[in-house]
């Protein structure tokens, strides 16, 4: 049981949240050839898809785009049997590096990636080169055959270009796949589309949604970046192209994230710490919640104030909605009110729901029926990333919201956010810096749930891959997973004149109980009044507090 929350909460969650799973799917993507193709970006595993492998001299992978690959005998089987039904992510024939699916949870994780279904030998590497020739040469090129000499020799006759890719190619054999990504995003941001075409038919063949953590990771950057290329980075975030799960099957994905990585609650107990010693004198309160979400945060709170020496004070939340939410709850935001008011009840405690079904960036003062006197605790938790900024457009909704907020001069408000630098950092290091966040929740993920695990797979595709390829494939308003540092952010609160209000010891002591329940990975640091919860000293997630 989580310590935020008793047993009777706990059944709650588990008889609304566990639900039947869907089948693992596998992964596929279609050719950037065709920017307007509509094939399935997933498929159930076992199922055909688009892409053939080919396999010579042990050297495994898929068909070139460059229209080349028809020069070499195809013998071995389809694409799909590297995605099996049984969960074993490669074929497994005695040319393929299986990765390993009985991973110890004792493993040290590291950030290169260690999966590679690729072995090395010459003739290989030659045929790869070949196929190079070819696309840049043209097919009346002198024949590599030609050249008696090995073929990395062969190359550095080919041209300068040559070189790079038999770097790629050493980069496989030795499992590098993040170095083999990050080459990739390299070469469509110089715009260096035959070298990105190639690595993207290379990558297709090692990553998978079963796999370790790189790999996993990997088919989602990948599909990205197919996408950045086709122009339907929007829609594949919007959609996945992949069969939308019902709205019971999407909070069930959600809930086990939540419970099975700290991240959420970290943000949610953090923050109901810094209002609970906010307004300890207070008799009443009004919170006002950017997203409210399904309401689960304040279930903590309701319970910590009942228990308040004294009593609890007359509790007045105002929730507002987002379209995500509203699909996973598979109702309006009345359900979160009912919920709470049901909660607040049972504990003896006053209370009032008022629900504005809007945007974040519609929202204005009027919609908040803010009271004269009324002591006021507001809460941005994981909602601010997502408005737009003066980078965007000549609407700065992040600015304004804060702005709005303090002319209501607030108790306190609460900040949370994923420690991440995404919003207008240019195509490459936003990728590098998305590669390396999502490593490190994606490794918090695998010690925490099996490589096979079907639940896992859905929370990775539906929880995590659309942010993943909104942030690598759009520009623009487009872009809605804007991610800052919490520096930046102090800059925002500042300029909006709001001051710092240093989180107390009690919050930080809550969060390190917390963390006694999770993998001893996780790291928590205090600095400056805030507190940050990171995987192995990489910081993740920011919660402060201002007034």
């Amino acid at each position: 049981m989580r310590p935020s929350q008793n047993a009777k909460d706990i059944n709650e969650f588990n008889r609304f949240y566990n639900q039947p799973v869907e089948d693992q799917e596998s992964f596929s993507l279609p050719s950037i050839n065709n920017p307007n193709s509509n094939q399935l970006l997933y498929a159930d595993c076992g199922q055909q898809t688009q892409f053939s492998a080919l396999k010579h001299n042990q050297y495994c992978y898929v068909e070139s785009s460059t229209g080349n690959s028809n020069e070499l005998v195809s013998d071995s089987p389809p694409v799909d049997t590297f995605f099996a039904g049984d969960n074993s992510m490669m074929h497994q024939g005695s040319d393929s590096c299986p990765s390993d699916m009985h991973h110890s949870p004792n493993d040290t994780y590291h950030s290169s990636g260690n999966s590679s279904c690729f072995t090395s030998d010459g003739t290989g590497l030659k045929h790869k080169l070949k196929e190079l020739e070819t696309a840049m040469l043209g097919p009346d090129s002198e024949s590599l055959e030609s050249y008696n000499t090995t073929p990395l020799a062969a190359a550095n006759q080919i041209s300068s270009e040559s070189d790079k890719w038999v770097d790629m190619m050493e980069m496989m054999p030795n499992g590098d796949l993040k170095q083999v990504l990050i080459a990739c995003a390299k070469a469509i941001a110089d715009n260096n589309l035959v070298t990105a075409e190639w690595l993207m038919s290379e990558l297709r063949t090692v990553v998978s949604v079963c796999g370790s953590p790189m790999q996993r990771l990997g088919a989602y950057m990948l599909e990205g970046l197919v996408a950045r290329l086709a122009s339907s980075g929007s829609s594949i975030y919007k959609a996945l192209r992949c069969k939308e799960p019902t709205s019971v099957e999407l909070m069930s994905y959600m809930h086990l994230l939540y419970e099975i990585c700290p991240y959420f609650k970290f943000g949610y107990l953090s923050a109901n710490g810094a209002i609970v010693d906010a307004v300890k004198e207070e008799n009443t309160i009004h919170i006002i919640d950017f997203q409210i979400a399904q309401g689960s945060q304040w279930i903590t709170l309701i319970h910590a104030l009942a228990a308040r020496p004294g009593g609890p004070p007359r509790i007045r939340i105002t929730g507002i909605d987002d379209s995500t939410s509203a699909y996973a709850r598979g109702g309006g935001i009345e359900i979160v009110g009912r919920r709470l008011s049901s909660i607040a009840a049972s504990c003896n405690v006053p209370f009032e729901f008022h629900s504005v079904a809007a945007s974040c960036s519609d929202v204005e003062i009027e919609h908040l029926k803010v009271r004269p006197g009324e002591p006021l605790a507001v809460n941005f938790a994981l909602v601010l990333h997502h408005m737009p900024d003066e980078s965007v457009g000549t609407k700065n909704h992040r600015d304004r919201l804060l702005r709005m907020v303090k002319s209501l001069s607030p108790k306190i408000v609460t900040l949370v956010e994923q420690e991440s630098n995404t919003n207008t950092v240019q195509f490459f290091p936003r990728f590098l810096e998305t590669l390396n966040y999502y490593l490190s929740i994606f490794e918090s993920i695998d010690v925490a749930l099996p490589r096979d695990h079907k639940q896992r797979i859905n929370v990775e595709q539906h929880c995590l891959a659309r942010e993943i390829v909104n942030i690598i494939a759009c520009e623009g308003a487009e872009r809605v997973e804007r991610h800052e540092l919490l520096e930046r952010w102090r800059s925002r609160f500042l300029m909006a004149g709001f001051n710092p209000y240093p989180l107390s010891s009690s919050v930080n002591a809550t969060i390190k109980t917390l963390l006694e329940n999770y993998y001893q990975s996780y790291t928590l640091d205090e600095r400056n009044g805030a507190l940050y919860l990171g995987w192995m000293n990489r910081d993740l997630v920011a919660s402060c507090a201002w007034k």
